[in-house]
């Protein structure tokens, strides 16, 4: 779906000059000697951020943009909400990615607008058909942010399932959904976070193949944690702790639009999809400190604390992911606190059993301003998840490195041989910057995408 703040119909569209600068004095000697000598008069700079509009007999006939050093799409971030409502404008030629700026325009136009209309309605840019491949990126960056931005009481486990479902009818997958006896059978930890909440659980499952994918194309694989509320369970949260858990499904949200775009793009891979959409709440069916769970993989597993619940969530959907034997599996999920304090909220921690896998992700995340931060699975933490009744606890009894300990409790459902990605992530933006409005957030999609898209070796079976 196209962004409105985009059109293809240039008709009345005012230019827009972006403009770096080394190349500003060359762009002055260009307009005409009026609009020229209002920029000099005014001190323009072409640093990032930098807007000043240019006059003309009937307002305003354009604007020049300053990019400084900054190429990331980020630095268009700012336009589609700072040029004048209601007006169209069009990129005039520069060093800069014209995918780039779109993505950048598209991303700061967004706000979520389910319950209260945005204060105003965004300038609208002029695109071609080649930029189809951003608009389908700020496409599926939106349907994320708005899967995150909506209230628990409206997006609970039945439908962020529904939602899941729905993408991959959309797409011509093959779509199942597991409730009930069946989810309790075949997902013992999903079902076992879900049984304190009226609310019940649902894995939701898309497989799907490219137009160009044989029967042994390469099985891309992907999970996400779908907690739609977490409350902590009967090891509650502090008030304070709950006011961004709506956005404890961000894992689940992020792979949906990471799905969207393969689809979108007809990769030709095999696809698999695995959801695990459930609330953790208070009641007096909700797992207790000490229970014992059993997994899909027939471990056992002791509940150190219930407020650990994702790693519960994801590891029998990566058990059962990895018995298809992909080529690559990766999980998302708002996973640690750990990870924040490590790596800060725009900063996602990355784990990665594959050292080639993890060196094409971390570049990807380079070149296309969608960074990562790779920290390790240490073997010698493993001993801290011992349990003297049960083959693993959830937890560490020890205060340290907790985003590590959580992803090697998930190390412990994905065999050594299938290249594993576990990223870490926020979700959310804590305040507004340019093209991040404040709420929830895509992070890692567009790294992890033109990862797989520029990886047809290492996906090779």
């Amino acid at each position: 779906m196209e962004p409105d703040c985009t059109t293809d119909r240039g008709d009345n569209a005012r230019p827009l000059y972006p403009v770096r600068p080394a190349d500003l004095a060359a762009l002055l000697d260009r307009l005409p000697p009026p609009q020229s000598a209002y920029l000099r008069d005014l001190g323009v700079t072409a640093k990032s951020g930098e807007v000043l509009f240019l006059p003309g007999p009937d307002g305003v006939a354009g604007a020049v943009c300053g990019l400084g050093d900054n190429r990331s799409p980020f630095a268009f971030g700012h336009l589609a909400r700072l040029l004048p409502e209601g007006t169209t404008w069009r990129l005039e030629p520069g060093d800069y990615d014209a995918g780039a700026a779109t993505l950048g325009f598209c991303l700061g136009a967004y706000r979520y607008t389910q319950f209260k209309p945005a204060d105003r309605a965004p300038a609208r840019l002029v695109v071609s058909p080649d930029q189809a491949p951003a608009l389908a990126q700020a496409s599926a960056i939106c349907m994320a942010r708005d899967l995150i931005n909506t209230p628990a009481n409206m997006l609970g486990p039945v439908e962020l399932a529904d939602a899941a479902i729905d993408l991959g009818r959309r797409f011509g997958a093959e779509t199942t959904l597991i409730a009930g006896d069946a989810l309790d059978r075949d997902y013992p930890t999903v079902a076992a976070v879900g049984a304190g909440s009226a609310r019940p659980p649902r894995v939701a499952i898309l497989h799907w193949r490219g137009s160009a994918a044989h029967d042994d194309a390469a099985l891309v694989s992907l999970c996400g944690k779908g907690v739609c509320f977490d409350t902590g369970g009967l090891d509650l949260k502090p008030s304070s702790g709950m006011l961004h858990m709506k956005k404890d499904m961000g894992g689940a949200a992020n792979i949906l639009a990471l799905a969207q775009l393969i689809m979108q793009a007809d990769l030709p891979v095999r696809l698999a999809v695995r959801i695990g959409c459930v609330e953790n709440s208070v009641s007096g069916t909700a797992m207790r400190p000490r229970d014992i769970i059993r997994t899909r993989s027939g471990l056992t597993v002791e509940v150190g604390n219930t407020d650990a619940e994702g790693r519960l969530v994801l590891c029998d959907l990566l058990f059962d992911a990895a018995a298809e034997q992909p080529s690559v599996l990766i999980d998302c999920a708002t996973l640690t606190g750990a990870a924040r304090v490590a790596l800060g909220p725009e900063l996602p921690a990355l784990f990665c059993n594959d050292d080639a896998w993890a060196t094409l992700l971390l570049r990807a995340g380079e070149d296309c301003y969608d960074p990562l931060w790779r920290l390790p699975l240490w073997n010698g933490y493993k001993g801290w998840l011992d349990s003297t009744v049960a083959d693993i606890n959830n937890i560490s009894a020890k205060p340290f490195a907790g985003a590590i300990v959580a992803a090697l409790f998930l190390q412990r459902f994905v065999p050594a041989e299938i290249p594993w990605i576990h990223l870490d992530l926020y979700a959310w933006n804590e305040q507004a910057q340019a093209g991040r409005p404040e709420g929830g957030e895509c992070q890692a999609v567009r790294a992890l995408f033109a990862a797989l898209s520029a990886a047809p070796i290492a996906l090779k079976q």
